[in-house]
C-alpha cells in the first residue's frame, strides 16, 4: 500500500497569504504546505481521504488521474472545498463518497449542482455512502477500512484506519475507544493535537506525544501543521525515535 501526503498544512496552508511570518517566508520546500490530504493507492486503485481546495493542484502535479473512492473526515472548507474538481475525473465512472450524515447532507448543500437530479445536465457520476452506522469495519473494492470516532473541539468527526495504517487530522481530542481500535497499527498519521484554548509548542507536542505513547504504533508522522508551529528542520530534531514530520508529496508505504 503506497501512502502519498497529498497536503499537511492547516486550513490556510503556508505560505498564509500576507503573511511575513519567518516560516511563510522559508525557502525550504518542506516548508510549504497545501491543505491536508492523502492519497491511498492499492491493487492499481486510488482512494483519497479529503478533497480540499487544493486538489486540482495536487493531483496534476503528483500526476494522478483517476479515483476509486473518497473518504471525507468531516465538512470544513479545507477538507471538502476541492470537490467540484473532481469533474473530470468521474464523468465516466461513478465515484463514491463516504462520509458521516451530517457530512454528506452538507456537501449535498454546498454543492448543491453536484448531486442534480436533473440527469440531463448533470455531468457528474457520484454515489454517497452514511457510515454514522458502521461500528466496526467496511470494505470498499476489497480495502479494509475502520472508521474511527474522533473529535474536532464540539464536532464529532472521522478518522480511518486501513489495515494496519490510521491516519487522523483535526482532532482535538481522541476517545478512548478510538485508541483501543488502533492498537498494534503499523503507521499512524495524526495531526498535532490542539485544545480550544492556545497553547505553547512544547505543550501541543508533548499532548501529540502522549496520544501516540498510548496507541504505540510502530512508526507516525504529523501532519496538518500551522506555520506557527516553526521550521520542518527544526522541529524534526525535537522529535522522538520513530516520529517524523510529514512534508507535502512525501511517499510510505504500509
Amino acid at each position: 500500500m503506497k501512502i502519498t501526503f497529498l497536503g499537511t498544512g492547516t486550513s490556510q496552508g503556508i505560505p498564509v497569504i500576507g503573511s511575513k511570518h519567518p516560516v511563510c517566508l522559508s525557502k525550504n520546500y518542506k516548508d510549504k504546505r497545501l491543505r491536508s490530504s492523502i492519497l491511498i493507492e492499492k491493487d492499481q486503485k486510488n482512494f483519497l481521504i479529503d478533497c480540499g481546495p487544493d486538489f486540482r493542484y495536487q493531483m496534476l502535479r503528483n500526476n494522478y488521474e483517476k479515483l476509486n473512492a473518497i473518504f471525507m473526515t468531516h465538512e470544513h472548507q479545507d477538507h471538502i472545498g476541492g470537490l467540484d474538481d473532481i469533474r473530470p475525473i468521474n464523468m465516466k465512472k461513478t465515484i463514491p463518497i463516504y462520509g458521516l450524515r451530517r457530512v454528506i447532507e452538507s456537501l449535498k448543500t454546498r454543492f448543491f449542482y453536484i448531486f442534480s437530479q436533473n440527469k440531463k445536465s448533470n455531468i457528474y457520476k457520484i454515489s454517497v455512502h452514511e457510515l454514522d452506522n458502521y461500528k466496526n469495519f467496511l470494505f470498499v473494492e476489497n480495502l479494509k477500512i475502520f472508521p474511527l470516532s474522533i473529535w474536532h473541539g464540539h464536532l464529532p468527526i472521522l478518522g480511518f484506519r486501513i489495515e494496519n495504517f490510521a491516519y487522523i487530522t483535526d482532532a482535538s481530542s481522541i476517545p478512548i475507544q478510538t485508541i483501543q481500535q488502533l492498537k498494534g497499527i503499523n503507521i499512524l498519521v495524526l495531526n498535532v493535537l490542539r485544545k480550544i484554548i492556545k497553547n505553547s509548542f512544547p505543550f501541543m507536542l508533548s499532548e501529540t506525544l502522549n496520544i501516540i505513547q498510548k496507541i504505540r504504533p510502530k512508526k507516525t508522522y504529523l501532519t496538518h501543521i500551522s506555520h506557527t508551529f516553526g521550521f520542518h528542520e527544526e522541529i524534526e530534531t525535537q522529535l522522538p525515535k520513530n516520529v517524523y514530520l510529514a512534508y507535502d508529496r512525501l511517499i510510505i508505504y504500509g
